[in-house]
């Protein structure tokens, strides 16, 4: 019989609470509850998130064990250590009165955010709760703590609001330890976050400080998954006197579960940590790649989370802090936070097990970290036994989403709408760049998209420069399936006809390879055009003939979407918009690897289109802020096929044209 326990009757700052165990913290207030969408709609950052998590360590008598701290409002002062003045003036105001009538039309200009009438104060608690817990276990009065707050942090960047974060919670949290009481004598922090998304917000503020080491292991996918961009890739390690202080494991797919993160843990994490060895270790401690979450798509059990932090246990003396990020199954997060305080008050084996094996990919990128963090952590120099990366999962053919991810566990939570899909479509499609099985594709009804209809009559020339300039790969896009050298299949277009016409034209415009690899060719850079007209460059490109509503399902496929939408990404007044004149171009994918369409001219008096980077990526691009990299032989080859089949160039000249693009830009 599960015993429920008032808050009233457990333990607070002055009381025992340990029973001689560990002396664990725990903090939870209802008043972050206040934080939700103004219009009542449902929303996956909701307060029944942390509402499911207290009352299910309520139901297993958590609370009695620990000590429960009272959450207190951050002081402006610790905040504006990673935040700006401007920032924190508008989280403290958002909420008043006076904003009452802008407030959401100052949501609408971050990205998947919104405020309410109680924003403000959840975010200040939020963050004051996360540095209350730790300066108690930085002073030793606790072991270590649990805070179950929200908003989220993680996301949360120096002047701005992210992906549900306000405040950057763990990051305010380590400055105030490392600057704001060095006489606690912290001055070595382990924040680990595996949350399913990239920490970009952390990771920036602590770019260049080698007082803190950032891990992040999370979905990335080549930078197609949120918060898209390459800011997640195994390269960024850190800048100046923190280079190789900041760790990224990018997976390549979703589907990871407990065999992939305790391969990450064990021949990466625990390694380094043990040579940084921290005074202090703070997890964002999202639970989104947990079994059965809408967003996240992965399989990690509460017995994988428990696993990987009692892992950690054996660093900083055993003091460590969990910080809720992200996470929106509720049975998922409840469950796995239980297990994680759990491991926290008791000091003993823990019991399950987890069968399998990592998949190929995580092999692949644990390889690639070491081999990119060698330099710094020597103990990461040497090779896997092949023996080792032998063991291995079959491929995850299936990026998942909400729908195949209930499969893997029970059917979630009753706090969950049945039309949850529909829900993250209209609500953070930005953030989570859904993916949907791509097995289902024939059980779309494609009448219920009543554009596909309009757009199937209306014609244009796609421009392609890289891989798709040989037929046989584009057709891929069209009819689904792959060529050889690809790693990952394409799923096709709803409209399957092939090409009406098919001709070659050369525009004065550069083209270039950039990224270190790529979701469709593994290692290597793929093509990319820098959409400026200088007659100093000849690119050839293949035009295929093809409908909008086929185009708009190439878009959708270069950048990793899903193809069920109700409105197209490129619409009659983007296509309008664009062809105005030559070189024009429009964003239609924000943040995306080929999210511009760009207008070349016309040829019959049809608009020749094509897809490339944003003008901002290819700045990134010219400054080494994003790398050139040149491709790999297989997608090469291709690019040599299309060129010599479409008797464009010898195959001497063909390779020599690629050469040529590989150049700086």
């Amino acid at each position: 019989m599960d015993v429920v326990a008032e808050t009233d009757s457990v333990s607070r700052e002055n009381g025992d609470g340990s029973h001689g165990q560990r002396r664990v913290g725990l903090l939870y207030d209802d008043r972050m509850c206040e934080h939700y969408t103004p219009d009542g709609d449902y929303h996956p950052e909701n307060p029944n998130r942390i509402r499911a998590i207290w009352k299910k360590l309520q139901s297993a008598g958590i609370p009695e064990r620990c000590v429960v701290l009272d959450a207190k409002e951050a002081e402006d002062k610790y905040i504006l250590s990673v935040h700006s003045k401007n920032h924190v003036n508008l989280i403290r105001n958002i909420s008043s009165k006076q904003f009452a009538s802008r407030r959401n039309k100052i949501a609408s200009k971050f990205n998947s955010i919104y405020f309410n009438e109680g924003s403000s104060v959840a975010a200040f608690l939020a963050s004051g709760s996360v540095v209350e817990a730790a300066e108690k276990v930085a002073k030793g009065e606790l072991s270590t703590a649990v805070a179950i707050v929200r908003p989220p942090g993680h996301h949360a960047e120096q002047d701005e609001a992210m992906g549900f974060c306000l405040f950057n919670n763990v990051a305010v949290a380590t400055s105030f330890l490392l600057d704001g009481r060095p006489e606690l004598g912290i001055n070595k922090i382990l924040i680990v976050d595996w949350d399913v998304h990239h920490g970009n917000g952390t990771q920036k503020m602590f770019w260049k400080d080698p007082r803190v080491l950032f891990f992040s292991v999370h979905r990335h996918e080549f930078g197609t998954f949120y918060p898209a961009n390459d800011d997640g890739f195994y390269t960024m390690i850190g800048e100046g006197p923190g280079t190789g202080y900041n760790i990224n494991v990018p997976w390549e797919n979703g589907r990871c579960g407990d065999a992939d993160y305790f391969a990450v843990w064990d021949h990466i994490l625990i390694p380094v940590a043990k040579d940084f060895n921290p005074d202090l270790i703070i997890i964002s401690a999202g639970f989104d790649a947990a079994v059965g979450d809408p967003l996240g798509g992965c399989c990690v059990t509460p017995y994988g989370y428990s696993v990987m932090l009692k892992k950690l246990m054996n660093f900083a003396q055993g003091r460590i802090m969990l910080v809720l990020e992200g996470g929106y199954n509720l049975d998922s997060i409840a469950n796995s936070m239980l297990a994680c305080t759990e491991v926290l008050l008791d000091d003993k084996p823990i019991s399950g097990s987890s069968d399998g094996y990592p998949f190929e990919s995580t092999w692949r990128v644990i390889q690639a970290v070491r081999r990119e963090l060698s330099t710094f952590w020597p103990t990461l120099a040497d090779e896997l036994p092949e023996k080792l990366t032998s063991q291995k999962a079959p491929h995850p053919h299936i990026l998942i989403s909400s729908s195949d991810s209930d499969t893997e566990d029970d059917k979630g939570s009753k706090f969950v709408p049945k039309n949850l899909e529909d829900v993250l479509q209209d609500v953070i499609q930005p953030l989570s760049k859904l993916k949907v099985n791509e097995d289902s594709h024939d059980q779309v009804d494609a009448t219920s998209n009543s554009w596909r209809s309009e757009f199937s009559t209306i014609s244009i020339w796609y421009a392609t420069y890289g891989s798709n300039m040989w037929k046989p790969r584009f057709l891929c896009y069209i009819e689904g399936g792959q060529v050889e050298g690809m790693i990952k299949q394409c799923f096709g277009s709803m409209d399957k006809t092939t090409p009406k016409e098919i001709q070659w034209k050369n525009f004065p415009c550069r083209l270039f390879f950039g990224h270190e690899s790529s979701h469709s060719w593994g290692p290597g850079g793929v093509a990319f055009l820098n959409p400026e007209r200088n007659t100093k460059y000849n690119t050839c490109m293949c035009l295929y003939r093809i409908t909008l509503e086929q185009f708009n399902d190439v878009l959708l496929q270069e950048n990793g979407l899903s193809y069920d939408i109700e409105s197209p990404l490129f619409d009659l007044s983007a296509l309008k918009t664009t062809t105005t004149k030559e070189f024009n171009f429009q964003e239609v994918v924000k943040g995306a690897w080929y999210g511009n369409a760009v207008c070349l001219g016309k040829e019959q008096g049809i608009p020749i289109l094509t897809m490339t980077c944003s003008p901002s990526n290819i700045e990134r691009f010219k400054y080494g802020k994003l790398p050139l990299h040149a491709p790999c032989e297989a997608y090469a080859t291709t690019l040599i096929k299309g060129l010599v089949e479409g008797k464009q160039l010898s195959e001497v000249e063909a390779t020599a044209y690629i050469e040529a693009a590989t150049k700086p830009l």
